[in-house]
């Protein structure tokens, strides 16, 4: 996710305090990694900068000062086309994954009990993810939803490739 356009997108919204936009962003967008405050403001500063934001005049109030942004129109326009691009496929076809069921094979370690072991710890994360949904907002959901798709296909090729473990070590070996 990109924190400059997630924060624009939220000022979009409204003009917020970097306060509210630091709790908009993680409700939102921050799940179990929130953003650190220097962050918030250290982006905005840049945002300002590159004149995608205002900032308005320090307003007092029980903390320290707050100053109060809002996007501009060429930050509107950037959330704009940011918005309407879709998001690239993975452009590669390497995975660490791959890279070290093959290295595992090069090097003689055991390649299986590499598989054995992440194949465990993706059921153990898709557990977690599964309880989130049962007892969590839309949100939540959504966002663990897409999570387990993607261990799902990773422990699909799992599968596979434990399958095709002997094919490939016999691969490795000649190359």
């Amino acid at each position: 996710m990109t924190v400059p356009l997630a924060l624009m997108g939220l000022l979009d919204r409204e003009p917020s305090y970097g306060y509210d936009l630091k709790r908009d962003y993680d409700t939102y967008f921050g799940r179990g990694k929130p953003l650190p405050f220097g962050q918030v403001y250290s982006t905005l500063g840049r945002l300002a900068r590159d004149g995608k934001v205002t900032a308005g005049q320090s307003e007092p109030g029980d903390g320290p000062d707050r100053k109060r942004y809002t996007i501009t129109p060429l930050g509107k326009q950037e959330v704009k086309v940011w918005l309407a691009e879709p998001v690239a496929a993975e452009p590669f076809l390497q995975t660490v994954l791959f890279t070290k069921v093959v290295l595992a094979l090069m090097l003689g370690h055991d390649a299986e009990r590499y598989l054995v072991t992440q194949r465990a710890t993706h059921m153990r994360r898709m557990r977690e993810l599964s309880e989130i949904k049962r007892g969590g907002a839309l949100v939540d959901a959504l966002l663990a939803d897409h999570a387990l798709f993607h261990l799902d296909a990773d422990l699909r090729w799992i599968d596979l490739t434990t399958a095709r473990l002997g094919a490939l070590a016999e691969t490795v070996r000649r190359a």
